[in-house]
């Protein structure tokens, strides 16, 4: 018996619409769950926004006050896409109103909110789930069950790279994303959170670090009106940009591994750079996001002159299945957001985990807190255990 599960949705710029259209597509691809969601309410602070949401993608109810959300019994599950200083205020309203809450990254602006959150979460025994999508993809999944494996022997490093361009254009408005009251660290929240999720996903904990942190485009001009995504303004009052556009960090993982995670939002010529290089003792992995379903793996006994072949992910790795019938049909970026809708109605239904959760959340927002303190005091730094004590 398939149960109607009441969703709502706050906050609808970009992140907004791609959960809703995780919501509508995920019973396509996975007839099994036995959740079907029912967008109920869209909760957005731009006048008209939300009543644009509603009629293109069919909630029931618009609203601009995410407050009414909490009492209304119909919503069961609420996706918190708003800006990073509201995701604690929202995260622990909606557990603590019993409602499941599916969360993106960083979950707000340090260690302190991701963990009053995942508290939350565990004291109303209710579900969480995290937006770490990157981790969702099959090849990403492929890699880390060959690593565990020693496919490519003892780790011995790993180099991560997350580098955009979409705060590169002088032009782009300053926005709450480069406020530090209200976006946090910057590129460490934007990106670096998920090569630390990455880091740990593949590696296991990182323990200590030391960062470098830069600001490249020190002054941006304050926009007129709403402003949705990363655009631009010209003309108006120059303000100055508080927080990171670029961090370089090297990383001790428990294991003995060592890393390197660098990340930046202003890398002209670089779109949605995201990737990875795993080497261990015998071999070693490779992952690109924008050949998303490709591995270059390197395995063998050579040593020396040893080859790299392309390995195309297909219907037995991780979650490919449910999106395509063969090895190397492409998946895109929308699809790791079903997955990760699939996983967190699934946590909900069988009452236990799937995918990222609010502990992995913590633990990334550990190591951020931990590069800011570094880049700070240019020392390394270890790295607290993430010890929130959450099912969420």
């Amino acid at each position: 018996m398939v149960d109607a599960f009441g969703v709502a949705v706050v906050g609808f710029g970009w992140m907004g619409r791609v959960h809703a259209q995780a919501y509508a597509r995920v019973r396509h691809h996975y007839p099994q769950l036995p959740l079907r969601p029912e967008l109920v309410t869209v909760a957005e602070e731009v006048p008209g926004r939300a009543e644009q949401a509603a009629e293109q993608f069919g909630f029931a109810r618009a609203t601009r006050d995410w407050r009414e959300i909490a009492g209304d019994p119909r919503v069961r599950a609420v996706s918190i896409t708003a800006p990073n200083f509201l995701h604690r205020e929202i995260g622990v309203a909606m557990a603590e109103a019993g409602k499941h809450i599916w969360i993106e990254k960083p979950v707000g602006l340090g260690t302190a909110d991701a963990r009053a959150v995942a508290d939350a979460v565990a004291k109303a025994g209710v579900r969480g789930a995290v937006g770490f999508n990157y981790r969702n993809a099959p090849a990403v999944e492929t890699a880390r069950t060959m690593i565990a494996a020693g496919e490519i022997g003892a780790v011995t490093h790993v180099r991560i790279r997350l580098f955009s361009d979409y705060a590169a254009h002088p032009e782009s408005a300053l926005t709450w994303r480069y406020e530090r009251e209200r976006g946090g660290s910057g590129v460490l929240g934007d990106l670096a959170s998920h090569g630390a999720d990455l880091a740990r996903f593949l590696l296991g904990d990182i323990v200590s670090l030391t960062a470098d942190t830069a600001v490249f485009v020190p002054e941006r001009a304050r926009p007129s009106g709403a402003t949705a995504g990363h655009s631009r303004a010209t003309g108006g009052e120059l303000g100055p940009v508080e927080n990171e556009d670029y961090v370089s960090c090297l990383l001790r993982f428990a294991s003995g591994a060592r890393g390197v995670l660098e990340a930046c939002r202003v890398s002209v010529g670089e779109q949605n750079n995201y990737g990875f290089e795993v080497h261990g003792t015998r071999g070693a992995v490779f992952w690109d996001f924008r050949r998303m379903n490709e591995l270059a793996v390197s395995r063998g006994t050579a040593y020396q002159d040893q080859p790299v072949s392309t390995v195309y992910v297909g219907p037995g790795e991780g979650e490919y299945r449910a999106f395509q019938p063969g090895a190397a049909n492409a998946m895109g970026y929308d699809d790791l957001k079903v997955i990760e809708a699939y996983r967190f109605l699934r946590s909900v239904a069988e009452d236990r985990p799937y995918g990222a959760t609010l502990t992995d959340a913590v633990h990334s927002a550990a190591a951020l807190d931990a590069m800011a303190r570094s880049a700070e005091s240019g020392a390394w730094v270890t790295v607290p255990s993430a010890q929130a004590g959450c099912t969420g």
